[in-house]
């Protein structure tokens, strides 16, 4: 089955980035909005970090991968966040193809990553709760690391398999990518080659990323739920729940998103850019305040900081 066209996608040097389909006016507006919430990721993401890093009491497997999943949250809607702030000022909106290769290629990298990455932290939360005494063994420092890095690699893995095969399509039917990144189905909609291998190839990938992921999260909570109502006193119950509160929210709004945006109809693309809004730069948003909200250790933690911060500034002055 040949391409529709006969322009080869070398051909193309450059990409247009369309994104919101609003007036002019609204511009500033969704400038404003991406800048403060990039801001808030900026700050709770680095600061998630900083306070994982400094704190000795946070030397624990699951910060181990938090302090991870801030990192990614961080890369990924840096990706994303300032190119599309810069078209909001830009009359061309123009991305080059190296540029939208790159963003493709690491947004697809840190998105999958931090799939395998919460299920490796729903797997953490697992062994806590249902074999606490074999804990520091089972998830020692070794074996932490070893998880991280397979997330990674099969993130790294599925990138390059995605952006390869996306990028050997042929662009000739147009320039203008409808959405405010380069993403999979703009492009495909842009595409004069025959799509078929294209699509079987990408639901595949995303079976084997999407299904493992949310089964070993499903069968983790399982046991963890078994395990919990084994337990006679309410407040117990409560004292384990609320060490998993945190990361079933963080999962829920990550899935959430990336489901509606891909069960959205092609007809709707607007509703497609709110819902890759949501997972894009919503979610790095909201992963810090949900883990600082819902964890004592961490509100403790940042609490003492900001104390030590304000003793020693005071100390200076004086």
């Amino acid at each position: 089955m040949g391409d529709r066209g006969t322009s080869n996608y070398s051909e193309v040097t450059n990409f247009i980035l369309v994104g919101f389909r609003v007036r002019t006016e609204l511009h500033i507006l969704l400038f404003l909005l991406f800048l403060l919430i990039y801001a808030m990721i900026l700050l709770g993401n680095i600061g998630m970090m900083v306070i994982i890093m400094t704190d000795p009491r946070l030397n624990t497997p699951m910060y181990f991968f938090l302090g991870n999943l801030s990192f990614i949250d961080l890369f990924y809607s840096s990706v994303i966040a300032p190119k599309a702030m810069m078209n909001f000022w830009s009359e061309s909106k123009s991305i080059s193809f190296a540029g939208c290769v790159t963003q493709f290629f690491l947004f697809a990298l840190f998105i999958v990553t931090e799939g395998f990455l919460l299920a490796a932290m729903a797997y953490d939360r697992f062994i806590a709760i249902c074999n606490p005494l074999l804990y520091s063994v089972q998830m020692s420092t070794r074996f932490c690391v070893q998880l991280v890095a397979g997330s990674y690699f099969c993130g790294c893995i599925s990138s390059v398999l995605q952006t390869s095969m996306t990028f050997t399509l042929s662009f000739c039917a147009s320039r203008n990518i409808d959405h405010f990144y380069c993403d999979d189905r703009p492009l495909q909609k842009i595409s004069c080659s025959d799509l078929y291998i294209h699509k079987l190839v990408s639901f595949f990938l995303c079976s084997i990323i999407i299904l493992p992921t949310i089964i070993v999260i499903i069968v983790s909570y399982i046991y963890i739920v078994s395990t919990v109502l084994k337990i006679r006193s309410t407040e117990g119950r409560k004292k384990v729940f609320s060490t998993c509160s945190s990361h079933l929210g963080v999962v829920s709004v990550l899935y959430g998103a990336v489901f509606f945006m891909y069960l959205t109809p092609d007809t709707f693309p607007e509703l497609s850019k709110v819902a890759s809004l949501c997972y894009t730069l919503v979610t790095p948003m909201l992963n810090p305040l949900i883990y600082s909200l819902r964890n004592k250790d961490v509100k403790e933690a940042l609490r003492k900081s900001l104390e030590k911060r304000y003793f020693n500034s005071i100390f200076t002055v004086m």
